[in-house]
């Protein structure tokens, strides 16, 4: 059995981008971006919201060629996962292997997950507090980055109530942390 799985960066007050949209300061170093790598490998599912798919559109893009390793590790594991974006704004989709669906539907995203035998990931703070809310989140990570923006887009909503129980942890050298959680259920 699967589970979903949300990832994302934040900062240490609980943003993933700063009052302007930009989280220049939570882009990822070598090492970084290797741990991320290697954390959502298994993943051969991405749920996103329309917000994050239009920035994670562009790795189908990207001439190999001109990233650094671990960019060009990533962007063949984009490039090679399925993804289901959620949108009712959106009337179509541009990145391979990508499916349109106007609304998130918690069982069907439960019974995805049950009948996997790994993980599926789902990206953006909403609609990962959109799946904990409705009790088929099962594992929270987070990269906290060094930085402190004061505002802007949280990691998940506010008013969220979860209980996690720490299973990973990892220190880097440029001052990120990262924390692996599972989702306590009926407490």
């Amino acid at each position: 059995m699967g589970s979903l799985m949300y990832f994302n960066s934040a900062s240490l007050d609980g943003y993933i981008a700063g009052p302007d949209g930009r989280w220049d300061w939570a882009s990822p170093d070598a090492e970084v971006h290797s741990f991320v790598n290697e954390l959502m490998a298994p993943a051969t599912t991405h749920l996103l919201g329309r917000r994050v798919y239009e920035v994670m559109k562009v790795w189908d893009d990207f001439a190999l060629d001109d990233l650094s390793p671990a960019e060009r590790e990533f962007a063949l594991q984009w490039r090679d996962v399925d993804k289901i974006v959620y949108s009712q704004s959106l009337e179509s989709v541009s990145a391979g292997r990508t499916e349109l669906r106007s609304h998130f539907d918690p069982a069907e995203v439960r019974t995805m997950t049950d009948a996997s035998s790994s993980p599926i990931g789902i990206g953006g703070g909403q609609l990962a507090s959109v799946a904990a809310r409705a009790g088929v989140l099962d594992e929270v990570h987070v990269i906290v980055a060094p930085a402190v923006v004061g505002g802007g887009i949280r990691f998940l909503d506010e008013g969220l109530r979860l209980d996690l129980e720490l299973f990973d942890e990892r220190r880097f050298a440029n001052g990120s942390v990262y924390l692996g959680y599972r989702v306590r259920r009926g407490n």
